[in-house]
């Protein structure tokens, strides 16, 4: 999620993944998936930059995660079927 601020002052999260479209006319307005609107303080640039850093900031905690589990030698993931036991 990224914090952006609404025209009339209050700042909010949106999750950007509903992000359909940003249009500047004059003022930012946020089109969401399902149609829903948002006019917002901050440029088109700038949500675009916030999304950016967001996915890039996902990325980065999944790679630090990946490489920690490597070093910890974490034991591989099992397929537990009906006939699997505790022994198994």
């Amino acid at each position: 999620m990224i914090m952006l601020t609404r025209l009339n002052g209050p700042t909010f999260a949106i999750n950007c993944d509903l992000i359909e479209r940003a249009d500047a006319t004059p003022d930012t307005v946020l089109t969401l998936v399902d149609g829903t609107k948002y006019v917002v303080a901050e440029t088109v640039a700038d949500v675009v930059d916030r999304v950016r850093q967001f996915r890039a900031s996902v990325l980065a905690v999944a790679n630090r995660m990946e490489i920690e589990g490597i070093e910890r030698q974490e034991p591989p993931l099992r397929l537990l079927t009906t006939e699997t036991t505790w022994e198994n």
